[in-house]
């Protein structure tokens, strides 16, 4: 097996119990009858302590886990070791799905990973109706990240580290090991009597989580310094969700958001304050599909504006706030589980062949289009037929809107799934 045995140090550190595993998972709930969850694991001691502690955590509970294996492919022996962990935790009864990324060598090689292994995990989560994706970070991670994040000039909300929870689309995302020490889960895996894959790249120095991981020098995750990043990190996170609490309850007076894609704003309710400045924010990245929020300051140029484009949406001096259409994705296959325009989730079959793309100037053919605004109809999700030379495309169906007739029917569903979270 691949992996070296514990050392001393972890073998006189007591294994996470499973009663804190499952008091750091009672605030991420609730989780129903029967949850089924999605364990991001690579292999390392810390995604397997992971798996380990939430087949039990489930067991108990009749749920499921499926433990997903994601092979970067970025070095000869990663297949070998991803088959190894899959037969590992099958011989314990844990479901596994090895998914093979083939990732490119080149610049910026651990984001394109984390960002790969995140995508291949929500879509596994999506395939197998899981409404939870594990990850094992835990708390030297979490000090880690505070002095990346400080490192890169981050904002107050970006120092508040990992969030325990948070919706990425497909899935609520859930970190239950953020107040975990590193050698405790490492003790869970030794336990078990497995020897854990040992990634190099974690100990690289040309990579500046390494380090700073080198930096502090507390392999246990216990000492002062991790210690103090940590307390740092959760003051931060209380005032994150302070602040999140705020920008509620002003979208809940200022703002109305509409499963098609646009939003209307009361926009003298909406402010002209730091929390309107934030709340704006959040949904320019939610109207604009974009992975994260604009900068504030391009934000309270537009709230001073009242009107203008900035993240890929447009705000009306009206208050409808809207795709802008100059910045959509093009066609994509109509597919079942396909994101188009980083906003909508097709599931279901329609007819083969069909492609998926913008109403766009076809809306004015529609006579006023689901009592929508035209400019909003033009950036409803639509689909196209090609024609024969490829060149060409005949219109076939607009989810959003009884077209071509109420009673039609093609067994599939268009839902608002943007970046920062399900909707409807």
């Amino acid at each position: 097996m691949p992996g070296a045995a514990p050392s001393a140090v972890e073998a006189l550190t007591p294994p996470l119990t499973k009663a804190d595993f499952a008091r750091w998972m009672l605030p991420l709930g609730p989780f129903g009858v029967a949850p089924r969850i999605i364990a991001g694991v690579s292999g390392g001691p810390h995604s397997l302590a992971l798996a380990l502690l939430l087949a039990d955590w489930l067991a108990a509970r009749g749920g499921t886990l499926t433990a997903g294996i994601v092979d970067h492919g970025l070095r000869p022996e990663s297949a070998a070791e991803a088959a190894t962990v899959a037969s590992w935790l099958e011989s314990r009864g844990i479901a596994c799905r090895i998914l093979p990324l083939h990732m490119p060598r080149g610049a910026a090689v651990q984001a394109r990973a984390r960002d790969g292994r995140l995508r291949a995990l929500l879509a596994l989560a999506a395939e197998v109706g899981a409404g939870w994706l594990a990850l094992g970070q835990h708390r030297a991670d979490q000090a880690e990240t505070l002095l990346l994040r400080a490192l890169a000039g981050s904002a107050a909300a970006g120092l508040a580290g990992m969030a325990p929870a948070r919706s990425a689309g497909a899935a609520l995302l859930i970190r239950p090991l953020l107040g975990a020490s590193p050698a405790r889960l490492e003790a869970v895996v030794a336990a078990a009597g497995l020897h854990p894959v040992r990634d190099p790249s974690n100990a690289d120095p040309r990579f500046t989580r390494a380090r700073l991981r080198a930096s502090l020098a507390d392999h246990e995750g216990e000492g002062p310094a991790t210690t103090a990043l940590v307390q740092a990190a959760n003051a931060f996170a209380r005032r994150r969700t302070a602040r999140e609490a705020e920008v509620a309850a002003r979208l809940a007076r200022a703002a109305m958001l509409s499963e098609h894609g646009f939003a209307r704003l009361d926009l003298a309710a909406l402010g002209q304050d730091g929390v309107a400045i934030s709340a704006l924010a959040a949904m320019v990245r939610l109207i604009g599909g974009a992975a994260y929020a604009p900068p504030a300051g391009a934000v309270a140029g537009l709230l001073a504006r009242q009107a203008g484009t900035l993240g890929g949406a447009r705000l009306t001096r009206q208050g409808l706030l809207l795709r802008e259409e100059a910045a959509m994705a093009p066609h994509v296959p109509a597919e079942d589980g396909v994101i188009w325009d980083g906003r909508f989730r097709l599931s279901g079959t329609p007819p083969p062949g069909l492609m998926l793309g913008a109403l766009g100037a076809a809306a004015a053919r529609l006579d006023r289009p689901g009592g929508l605004p035209s400019s909003v109809a033009r950036t409803l999700p639509a689909l196209w037929q090609p024609v024969t030379d490829g060149r060409d495309t005949v219109l076939v169906a607009v989810p959003a809107l009884p077209y071509p007739a109420a009673e039609t029917s093609y067994g599939f569903r268009m839902r608002l799934a943007p970046p920062g979270g399900a909707v409807g």
